[in-house]
């Protein structure tokens, strides 16, 4: 093992930042996110049960390690089946890793780890142990996966955004220590043939972290010892010369390790020490650092948007099928023949009922201080919303616009004064019925979900700062600026073939004059065909992925650009900021409007090519019977067994399920991808591919707040059944069977 400090302990100001943010927002879901509404509310509102957040606040506050600790295991004792494990159990981890008990504070960090993923500052802290105890595969993971997280997300809201550049590059240094350590851990304990190589990946890793962060001499150092296993000297004083002459920290090791170096090679020789020193390291050669863990696009300018129109003459079949989608319709021009809800019958809603969606029911309960809000209605074949008032009047406006038309569908007006709000009642075709949608997906407190706020018109309703970056296409600010309350406008109300394909104003002018416009296939418009599966994903998360903090451009741009990638693809927020609506306390996410956040969690997208293309066709011929655009509708085996090739066999196929092969339970998504993500007021597959029934996380957590996919059919069994039924399939796979 490498001699050198852990570093742990520098990271203590930074876990502590990273758990104290907390404290300070929820936001909402299903509602874009800007950098002006983050942070609307306090996430410990949501924690119901009084001793509980009490004793949560009073962890926040502890700062000794001994305290922190037993702080912490009294939480985890106390309250087993809280949504706050993940902090709590980061807590346990630091204060272990503080008090020097490295394993037990490791088995801590990962428990918060399996609950909450993307937390880039606790996976260095258990990177650095890990290389520490040498399980240096652990180490690598872990450091890359945390190199991953601090390019994916914002910083905590807790560091002010002036700051958060330079802490950002001190933890990325960090990481790319930690890289560099294990390396050279496992260069110095694996074969003699493997060597010369993870040296020279390690001297990469360590060589970028002291680019990151120039004051830590630490990474230096370490280098210099790399060099020196490596055997290339002149590289090694170098290295170590840099450190003696900082004479601070690591000054005196490097010292030694210079003597060291000039007894060795110069015996009986009359150079002097400085001569020895300064000579070699002229020989040195230059070390290229890895390539950045993100690309950066050049920032060329793009071409015009020649409008979806312009797209029918050539691809007349793809239009028709795209104007019959979920895409086209998302948002439309009032006309009553688009309209689903019940604007004659079951029309009236009362304010004050109370509203949930649990296990994937819709429950409705009548207070007995309800009272009538809102008539929808039909007026000389016009449809009205009809809203009471708090000064007891009515006042009638027009629906201007649908948005949405597959499962449920809300509705807009547009005020003199030209700005659109959104009504905050919502018909949903599945449960036949008018609902306060917000209230049941929102924290408590939150402004929309009462509806008597509706007649203040103000920046929570405004149909352009919350719903149009992904319900209508080139949305811009006239003034340049950004999400305000007026001068934005949208070039076409839905989501046209621009916003996935690119500006192709270009693309149509050389087709109609018959020239061949080569480009690459990101370049305008897109071949999704030979994109890779990042950049695919990362152009339908536009307006599938919640926790992106959209900014716009530099020209008014507020969901496409006019330099590099025409798709802005933002920094996404911590998902420690939402509400804990988003999430079971298993760590999974709840809410489809993270669907594509669920997938990047997924060893498929992560290790393999899966992308969102790979089961949908977002403008396939069958809308009508096909509304999710499944590829493979009626065979959905074959959106996995195309990878995974070894189950295209049934016997390999019911070996693995454990399951008669025809069953639904032989099903690759009823296991991998159980409906347990709420849509609109109905039941969705998680697209956490990879997703395995769990026993341990229902028996801790029970079956409604982390949902097992084997009691989802077998609901009369219990999670006791479930962990036994699961040990029976613990055994060795036969040589045409592999487990994913």
């Amino acid at each position: 093992m490498l001699p050198m400090r852990v570093r742990c302990l520098a990271l203590r100001i930074a876990i502590a930042i990273s758990c104290s943010g907390l404290l300070s927002a929820a936001q909402t879901i299903d509602s874009a996110i800007t950098t002006a509404s983050r942070a609307p509310i306090s996430i410990t509102d949501e924690i119901q049960d009084p001793a509980e957040r009490a004793a949560f606040a009073e962890l926040l506050k502890t700062t000794e390690p001994q305290k922190t600790l037993a702080s912490a295991r009294s939480f985890l004792d106390r309250f087993p089946r809280s949504a706050f494990l993940a902090p709590v159990a980061e807590r346990a981890a630091r204060a272990s890793f503080d008090l020097g008990n490295l394993k037990s504070g490791l088995d801590d960090a990962r428990f918060s780890l399996q609950l909450l993923p993307e937390n880039p500052l606790l996976l260095i802290a258990a990177a650095d142990v890990e290389a520490q105890l040498e399980e240096n595969d652990a180490a690598m993971a872990s450091a890359r996966d945390a190199l991953d997280y601090l390019d994916r997300f914002e910083g905590p809201v807790t560091i002010p955004a002036r700051e958060w550049p330079s802490f950002k590059r001190k933890q990325q240094a960090t990481a790319w220590f930690v890289i560099g350590r294990a390396l050279v851990n496992e260069a110095l304990g694996g074969a003699a043939e493997d060597r010369q190589v993870l040296f020279e990946q390690a001297a990469g890793a360590l060589t970028k972290a002291h680019e990151l962060n120039t004051k830590d001499m630490e990474p230096v150092y370490l280098l210099g010892l790399t060099y020196r296993y490596a055997n290339q000297l002149p590289n090694a004083v170098l290295e170590f010369s840099t450190v003696y002459r900082q004479g601070k920290e690591f000054s005196s090791q490097a010292y030694v390790q210079l003597q060291a170096i000039y007894k060795a090679s110069t015996p009986g020789s009359t150079a002097s020490f400085d001569e020895f020193v300064r000579k070699l390291a002229q020989e040195a050669q230059p070390v290229t650092p890895p390539p950045p863990t993100q690309s950066v696009a050049p920032a060329s300018r793009l071409g015009g948007y020649a409008g979806s129109a312009a797209c029918e003459h050539c691809h007349a079949a793809i239009y028709r099928q795209w104007k019959q989608s979920g895409m086209s319709r998302m948002l439309r021009a009032y006309q009553s023949e688009n309209v689903i809800g019940d604007f004659t019958k079951d029309n009236k809603f009362y304010a004050g009922d109370d509203i949930s969606f649990q296990d994937g029911k819709l429950e409705i309960a009548p207070q007995a201080d309800r009272a009538l809000f809102a008539r929808m209605v039909i007026r000389n074949g016009r449809h009205f919303f009809e809203i009471k008032q708090a000064n007891g009047l009515w006042r009638s406006y027009p629906v201007d616009y649908t948005i949405g038309s597959k499962w449920q569908q809300a509705y807009a007006t547009r005020l003199p004064n030209g700005q659109i709000h959104v009504f905050p009642i919502q018909y949903n075709r599945i449960e036949k019925k008018w609902v306060n949608y917000w209230k049941v997906i929102d924290a408590p407190g939150s402004e929309r979900s009462n509806p008597y706020n509706w007649e203040k018109l103000d920046a929570a309703t405004n149909y352009m700062i919350n719903c149009a970056v992904c319900h209508t296409s080139q949305l811009r600010n006239s003034r340049s600026g950004g999400f305000d309350q007026d001068n934005l406008a949208f070039r076409e109300p839905g989501i046209d073939c621009e916003m996935c394909h690119g500006p192709s104003a270009d693309h149509v002018e050389a087709m109609t004059a018959g020239r061949f416009l080569k480009k690459s296939p990101l370049e305008s418009p897109v071949d999704f065909g030979r994109t890779t599966n990042r950049e695919f994903v990362a152009i339908c998360s536009q307006c599938h992925m919640q926790s992106v903090a959209h900014q716009g451009g530099a020209g008014g741009e507020l969901n496409y650009s006019s330099t590099g990638t025409f798709f802005l693809k933002g920094l996404e927020l911590p998902f420690t900021e939402f509400s804990r609506g988003a999430f079971y306390k298993d760590g999974r996410f709840k809410q489809t409007t993270f669907i594509a956040e669920a997938l990047e969690r997924s060893q498929c997208f992560r290790k393999g090519q899966v992308s969102c293309g790979g089961c949908h066709d977002p403008h396939g011929p069958y809308e009508s019977s096909n509304p999710t655009s499944l590829k493979f509708k009626d065979h959905p085996d074959l959106m996995c067994t195309g990878c995974h090739t070894q189950f295209q066999d049934p016997a390999a196929a019911s070996a693995h399920t454990h399951h008669p092969y025809q069953s639904e339970g032989s099903r690759c998504v009823s296991c991998h991808m159980p409906r347990i993500m709420d849509a609109l007021l109905f039941r969705a597959r998680t697209h956490r591919i990879d997703d395995i029934p769990n026993a341990q996380m229902t028996l801790r957590f029970g079956q409604t707040d982390s949902p097992n996919a084997c009691l989802l059919c077998h609901q009369e069994k219990t999670p006791q059944w479930v962990e036994a039924e699961l040990q029976t399939w613990k055994r060795p796979a036969g040589p045409s069977v592999s487990h994913f």
